[in-house]
């Protein structure tokens, strides 16, 4: 930049300046992203260095499963562009899915069908998904920090975030394994039952969702308890 900045030459120097912004936008993204493990960090302090951030995918849709993730990063793990799930568009969050896959220390899903969330509820179902997700972590995590609530029955050390996935990097990258891994098993679901259009709105409530409902009935991927 320094070389480019100097030379005399007008285009040398808007690379110089386009360069320059480049970089500070860089900067900036790293300080907020280290910003986000302020979280993680007061476990660190304590020695508790296996934290594991815990999100679901999959509350709101008429069909489908609630699908929850662990992950645990370390310290030192970065992953640019990692924001709340429900900002990113698919194909940054498949990208991401996969650094995460790559970078983080531990990555664990589990997941609660339709059936399942009809028995229990939905708030129930999520989080028996996220117990079962931080069981199935190969790494016994120290301490698990969760998007809006505690999970029952967990042996370990908890901080409930509200809006979580904006407060903690461990809990953003749940939410996009989560995320990626419930609309991958809502293709699958597409391929056997394409009627109902599940690759396009995921099994969310949609107009087209709807109309489908009511033209081929239910299928046994429906959530019986949601209002259709």
């Amino acid at each position: 930049m320094e070389a480019l900045a100097a030379d005399p030459r007008r285009g040398c120097r808007s690379l110089a300046e386009q360069a320059r912004r480049r970089w500070q936008r860089e900067q900036e993204e790293r300080a907020a992203y280290r910003q986000r493990f302020a979280h993680e960090l007061r476990f660190w302090r304590r020695g508790l260095r296996l934290v594991a951030g815990v999100d679901e995918a999959g509350r709101g849709p008429l069909a489908g499963p609630v699908v929850a993730a662990a992950v645990v990063l370390e310290p030192d793990a970065y992953l640019p562009g990692l924001k709340d799930s429900k900002l990113l568009d698919a194909r940054r969050r498949e990208r991401l899915y996969r650094l995460i896959l790559a970078r983080a220390l531990a990555v664990a899903v589990a997941a609660a069908p339709a059936a399942r969330v009809d028995r229990l509820n939905i708030h129930r179902a999520g989080l028996a998904a996220m117990a079962r997700a931080v069981g199935r972590l190969p790494v016994r995590p120290q301490a698990v920090l969760v998007d809006g609530f505690t999970i029952p029955g967990l042996p370990l050390p908890q901080e409930a975030l509200v809006g979580g996935d904006n407060l903690s990097n461990s809990i953003a990258a749940a939410a996009v394994v989560a995320k990626v891994h419930r609309d991958r098993l809502m293709l699958a679901l597409h391929r056997r039952a394409p009627q109902y259009g599940f690759a396009r709105h995921k099994g969310y409530p949609t107009q087209e969702h709807r109309q489908a409902i009511s033209r081929f009935g239910p299928s046994p991927h429906h959530r019986r308890s949601f209002k259709w």
